[in-house]
């Protein structure tokens, strides 16, 4: 199968730092390889922001951000919702 569209749900949950930078690389290559459109549903924030191209934020099924890692990770909304005022 080839498909052009790959739905990750929590890939990374209960996993280690060194599973989870695996399976960020594995990700890559597969977008890389194969082109494919990669969604990626995951509440780890360091592997969101250093993997994907644009990152859209749900907060009560209410989107506050969208846009690149740098634009999201600079939102107001965002960093009160998720990242906490220290960033």
């Amino acid at each position: 199968m080839e498909p052009q569209v790959l739905l990750l749900d929590e890939p990374m949950a209960g996993m280690n730092v060194e599973e989870k930078q695996d399976m960020s690389r594995f990700i890559l290559d597969v977008n890389d390889e194969f082109g494919t459109t990669i969604v990626l549903i995951e509440h780890d924030m360091g592997v969101v922001m250093d993997i994907s191209d644009r990152v859209v934020v749900l907060d009560y099924g209410k989107k506050i951000g969208d846009g690149t890692p740098d634009a999201v990770r600079s939102n107001e909304d965002v960093i009160r919702a998720y990242l906490g005022a220290g960033h």
